[in-house]
C-alpha cells in the first residue's frame, strides 16, 4: 500500500471512529456518492484529493509530500438554525479528532485541517441542507518515488 493510500485510509479510520461516539452518529464514507437520504446525524465523505507539493530530499533520495484530502460535511435539519448547529458541531468534532492525533496513528508526520468553505445544498424531496468542505493537509515522506 502506498503512503498516500495509507494516509487517506488513516484519516477515514480516525474520523469514523471518533464521530461514531456522537449521537446520532453521522455516516462516514470514503469516495462514495452522496446517498439519496441524509442521515439524521449528518454525512461525512472523505475525498482522496490531490498531491499539492513534492519536494526532493537527496542522499538518500526521498520525497517530502503534502497531500490535500477533502472532507465534505453535510448537515440537515428542519430549520436553518438546526442545520447550522449540527454542521458546526460536526466541524468541531472533525477538528478535535484530527488534532488529537496529528500523526493519524503513525500514518503521516502531520495532519492539518484547514478552514472550511460553506454552501447550501438541496436534496430532491427533502429539506435543504448545509454543507462544508474541509481541506486536510497530510504531510509524509516516501523513499524513492512520490508514487510510493
Amino acid at each position: 500500500m502506498s503512503m498516500r493510500e495509507a494516509a487517506i485510509a488513516a484519516l477515514h479510520d480516525r474520523l469514523a471512529t471518533s464521530l461514531a461516539a456522537r449521537s446520532p452518529a453521522p455516516m462516514v464514507l470514503r469516495g462514495e456518492t452522496v446517498p439519496q437520504r441524509l442521515p439524521p446525524g449528518g454525512l461525512v465523505v472523505i475525498r482522496d484529493g490531490e498531491t499539492v507539493e513534492e519536494t526532493a530530499i537527496l542522499s538518500p533520495l526521498a520525497w517530502a509530500i503534502e497531500h490535500r484530502a477533502e472532507v465534505e460535511v453535510t448537515a440537515g435539519g428542519a430549520t436553518p438554525a438546526a442545520r447550522n448547529a449540527l454542521l458546526d458541531a460536526l466541524l468541531l468534532a472533525i477538528a478535535a479528532a484530527t488534532t488529537a492525533d496529528r500523526t493519524l496513528g503513525g500514518a503521516v508526520e502531520w495532519a492539518q485541517p484547514g478552514a472550511p468553505g460553506f454552501e447550501d445544498v438541496e436534496f430532491e424531496g427533502a429539506a435543504a441542507a448545509r454543507a462544508a468542505s474541509v481541506p486536510v493537509a497530510l504531510f509524509f515522506t516516501v523513499a524513492g518515488s512520490p508514487l510510493a
